[in-house]
């Protein structure tokens, strides 16, 4: 079985008041100190199939452009998933499953893509605008129990596991694939950061707090008892630990590598774009009005983060 991963934007950077202030309020933490940031999905191929986890921004999607205000930035293009997905040696049409672990379009963007594919998500989730159209959806209800100490999974194929993880979205899950006798726990937004699972600390994007505090609860239990390959969607570390093969010990976290921030100026098109599932408002689309000149409380229509979580495009 080989895991793999779908890189496809690099030197972004988060927050930590972003990554760390879900519970305790962003105004707690430093906003200057900024985490390595990047943009990567999986892939595993178990020798008969092959299955993705998330799919990636949608073509076309814009690069941002990041000021000292930010509370995040996802990073430069390094090619479009599709792309990046080709780099790898395959091709769409040899995709048979994939596990969606959330509906952001970070990670669901390019699902059309494979003609294929069986896509499996949490029945909870099948409802998102992020997924209308699609024929393909298998809702999945986590009829296999417990998996250790998940209380509901899905055995998707041997050592390949589907497991209920509510929190950042109401139909979030995780996927564990056992593999030469460790765990390799492939997520989207458990954490965003890798420093986030070590210090215990939720960011501030959920549908469900209580849930997702469970679910950190849950994951931290679960990597202090098995050896877990911990992969992430937004830090280089994702990469880093599947390709070192580096098992989580929280009692000894990596060192962190502060982010390397470059805010020399893009020229902004007028657009922003949410750092969260990848909206982009254009004023052209909203009658000319300017973002600039909504409401406060104006929210993006998608995943109802405020006005603070988009960036220019």
């Amino acid at each position: 079985m080989k895991i793999k991963a779908v890189k496809f934007r690099k030197d972004g950077f988060y927050t930590q008041p972003f990554i760390f202030g879900g519970e305790e309020g962003m105004e707690k933490f430093d906003k200057n100190i900024r985490y390595r940031g990047s943009l990567q999905n999986y892939m595993i191929d178990t020798g008969d199939e092959v299955i993705l986890v998330d799919t990636g921004l949608p073509a076309g999607t814009p690069e941002e452009v990041p000021d000292e205000n930010s509370l995040l930035y996802t990073g430069k293009d390094i090619c479009s998933y599709m792309e990046a997905f080709a780099a790898l040696g395959y091709k769409p049409e040899q995709v048979t499953k994939i596990l969606l672990t959330h509906k952001h379009a970070d990670h669901s963007g390019e699902l059309k893509s494979f003609p294929n594919a069986k896509i499996y998500v949490n029945a909870d989730e099948t409802g998102a605008d992020e997924l209308k159209g699609l024929e393909n959806i298998i809702p999945v209800t986590f009829t296999d129990g417990a998996y250790y100490n998940f209380p509901e999974s899905q055995k998707i194929a041997d050592g390949i596991y589907f497991i209920k993880a509510k929190g950042h979205t109401n139909g979030n899950s995780i996927v564990i694939v056992e593999n030469d006798g460790l765990f390799y726990m492939l997520h989207g937004d458990i954490t965003y950061m890798d420093e986030a699972l070590y210090e215990n600390k939720l960011s501030v994007v959920f549908d469900d707090i209580s849930a997702a505090r469970k679910t950190l609860d849950r994951v931290r239990d679960f990597v202090s008892n098995h050896p877990t390959v911990y992969c992430g969607t937004h830090t280089p570390q994702g990469y880093e630990n599947l390709e070192s093969k580096r098992v989580i010990d929280l009692d000894n976290p990596v060192p962190t590598v502060p982010a390397e921030v470059d805010f020399s100026a893009k020229k902004a098109s007028g657009k922003y774009v949410c750092s969260i599932c990848g909206y982009v408002y254009d004023p052209a689309e909203h009658d000319g009005v300017a973002f600039e000149d909504l409401p406060d409380d104006w929210r993006c229509p998608r995943c109802k983060q405020p006005k603070a979580k988009f960036n220019k495009a």
